[in-house]
């Protein structure tokens, strides 16, 4: 008994996968979701796809999903340019040989095989064609058997391109129905249609993920360009060596082991920013004077008043990078108190950015515990019991608690 045709509206169907598959920025995981979703809802056996490696300017077989014993291992098959299956899909020479609604169907290309059969059967080998037309008749039908064995090796009855500015992007594979019935012209359409959204889908992912490995190596740039910068400022006062990478990876601990200790829920960005927060939260240092920045003694009014002006003048080193926009508040706020009484704007309590809360602790140990021209760094213990005591005067108790969990921990 014939199975049932399930009636499946196909315009709805496309609409949902377009707006899926817009969402998603990541290729592997777009293309599983086309693969799944065709299996799923057009009720096939088997569905495959095989992607252009730009890389390696070769076609790949990426996915196979269906029946098992009908999936195909991922990278198992390369396509070069010259593969007959690639030279029938692509806009060229062979392109309109095949068309059936712009999708290559088995069944059409057994049937032209079976004609080119019959005709060479019955056409004379001499006469005026003879012998460059039979040759390349002979050649044309090699061609097409050749097609033909690829489809069938990879379970295919269908093969649906999906191009972008007419190259070749994809190739949807799709296996013979549940129910064993022919594809009509409505599902050969939405194939299509399909494809056309399957490659612009693709293209973007790729592009997305192509700006995620641009990203990444410009931030790693632009890490290592901070790190210059900030030697440039131990260049000048040789005694706070080694201080700015010190603080920044106290911060970047005791950031996170504010998370860890379920005290606080941090934006996605944060570590990142307090990195490059920490790395220059002395830049401005750059325009104090050396007199000052190497004096040994107490500095006066004037010179105090000239070296608290290294956050502003910090600040505005750093105001073009407008992207940098929380890193910057780092920079500014790192010497404000929880009690009000620091600089440069006199902040209070929660008004402080919790980036400079954190900069500001660190800052503090690393300064108590570091040795100077006119003093011996303080023991660690020292250091912390006097960061503990002035949890909620000077610092902000969720990064002191930090702390002197990492110290308590031996981490610090």
């Amino acid at each position: 008994m014939r199975a049932q045709h399930i009636h499946i509206d196909y315009k709805k169907e496309l609409e949902t996968a377009s707006k899926g598959m817009i969402l998603i920025h990541e290729p592997k995981t777009l293309i599983r979701l086309i693969v799944r979703m065709i299996v799923r809802k057009v009720k096939i056996k088997h569905a495959g796809m095989i992607i252009y490696d730009a890389a390696k300017d070769t076609y790949v077989l990426v996915i196979s999903r269906g029946e098992k014993g009908l999936k195909i291992p991922a990278g198992f098959a390369r396509f070069d340019k010259n593969n007959s299956l690639i030279r029938i899909l692509t806009k060229g020479k062979y392109h309109a040989l095949y068309l059936r609604k712009h999708v290559l169907v088995l069944e059409d290309v057994n049937k032209m095989i079976w004609q080119e059969s019959v005709l060479s059967a019955k056409r004379p080998q001499s006469g005026p064609d003879s012998p460059t037309a039979y040759k390349e008749k002979e050649e044309l039908l090699h061609f097409f058997h050749q097609i033909s064995e690829q489809m069938q090796m990879f379970n295919t009855v269908a093969c649906v391109p999906a191009y972008h500015h007419d190259m070749l992007l994809a190739i949807l594979l799709l296996g013979a129905k549940e129910n064993d019935e022919r594809f009509d012209q409505e599902e050969l359409d939405f194939f299509s249609a399909l494809a056309s959204d399957v490659a612009m889908a693709i293209k973007n992912a790729q592009l997305f993920l192509d700006l995620r490995k641009e990203l990444d190596r410009n931030r790693d740039l632009f890490f290592r360009t901070t790190l210059v910068l900030a030697s440039t400022i131990e260049a000048k006062d040789p005694y706070t060596r080694g201080h700015t990478e010190r603080v920044t990876n106290y911060a970047v601990a005791i950031a996170q082991q504010m998370t860890d200790n379920g005290s606080i829920v941090l934006p996605a960005r944060f570590m990142d920013d307090l990195k490059i927060a920490g790395l220059l939260h002395d830049i401005g240092k750059i325009a104090v004077p050396e007199a000052i920045l190497g004096k040994t003694d107490k500095l006066d009014d004037e010179e105090f008043r000239i070296m608290k002006d290294h956050t502003l003048r910090g600040v505005h080193i750093l105001k073009p990078l407008a992207e940098f926009e929380e890193s910057i508040k780092g920079v500014k706020y790192h010497h404000e108190r929880y009690d009000g009484k620091g600089y440069p704007d006199g902040l209070k309590g929660e008004e402080i950015p919790m980036i400079a809360a954190v900069l500001a602790v660190a800052d503090t140990y690393d300064a108590m515990t570091s040795d100077r021209p006119y003093r011996k760094g303080l023991p660690r213990e020292v250091a912390i019991n006097e960061i503990k005591k002035n949890a909620g005067i000077q610092f902000n108790p969720i990064p002191v608690r930090a702390m002197v969990e990492l110290f308590e921990k031996g981490k610090v």
